[in-house]
């Protein structure tokens, strides 16, 4: 009999497990398109890079929370299954919400400070951003992503200090261009699901500041990071101030 019980409770955990898995990749494949069909309705389908207004406060963060669960929830679904062991399946909508509004607070905090700017400014945030990603500080949120299975809050905190570098270069490049962020979310998943080796960790790294390097010396040598002559935003005609 006890063997019977066991045997059902296993059962039980494992579906709960791949409900909690189908949930949280299916939210995440659901905020890709509605994402990328926000840019495009946004941007007509023109990226205009470093030039980029973030436009209303309200689309922005509506774009961006999107945009978190769409690059952020793929790499996060270990820690989901963690937490969902560990406290019940019915606690994954707080883990995930709350998870999510950490990266709510941050697309805050990008549309206060955030301004059109030029290749210049963009290359410094991006060479910034390759540094970091060979500092202790940045290897030790990177280990604690991995590791933590607290609140999604504070699991939060720890993915926005691993990944916050390769979330400034996207803003700095073009935070509308679906390309730079299927780059930068493969990068995040990559560095949320596997462990950390300098013989690659260090080679991208390195790739990150010459591309910022590559920016300063040949800006238009780099896809979408310049912006055309004029271009339209929402049915209105504007003309390149760089």
């Amino acid at each position: 009999m006890n063997k019977k019980v066991a045997t059902a409770r296993t059962s039980a955990t494992t579906a709960a497990t791949a409900v909690a898995l189908t949930a949280t990749l299916g939210l995440a494949a659901a905020s890709w398109v509605i994402a990328v069909r926000q840019m495009n309705g946004q941007m007509n389908g023109t990226n205009i890079g470093v030039a980029t207004p973030l436009g209303s406060f309200a689309f922005f963060m509506a774009l961006w929370v999107a945009m978190m669960a769409a690059m952020m929830l793929p790499g996060a679904a270990p820690a989901v299954l963690r937490s969902a062991h560990a406290r019940g399946v019915r606690t994954v909508p707080l883990f995930v919400g709350s998870y999510l509004a950490v990266w709510t607070l941050v697309g805050a905090a990008v549309y206060a400070l955030y301004r059109p700017h030029g290749s210049f400014a963009a290359a410094v945030f991006v060479i910034a951003a390759g540094v970091y990603e060979l500092t202790p500080l940045k290897q030790h949120f990177r280990r604690r992503c991995r590791e933590s299975a607290g609140s999604g809050f504070a699991f939060g905190l720890c993915c926005v200090g691993s990944s916050i570098g390769l979330m400034v270069m996207l803003v700095a490049l073009s935070v509308m261009s679906v390309t730079f962020m299927f780059v930068i979310a493969a990068l995040v998943v990559a560095q949320k699901l596997l462990p950390a080796k300098a013989a690659i960790d260090v080679p991208v790294a390195l790739a990150i500041v010459g591309l910022g390097l590559l920016i300063v010396i040949a800006p238009s040598s780099v896809p979408g990071l310049t912006p055309p002559m004029s271009y339209v935003i929402d049915g209105a005609a504007h003309v390149n101030p760089l």
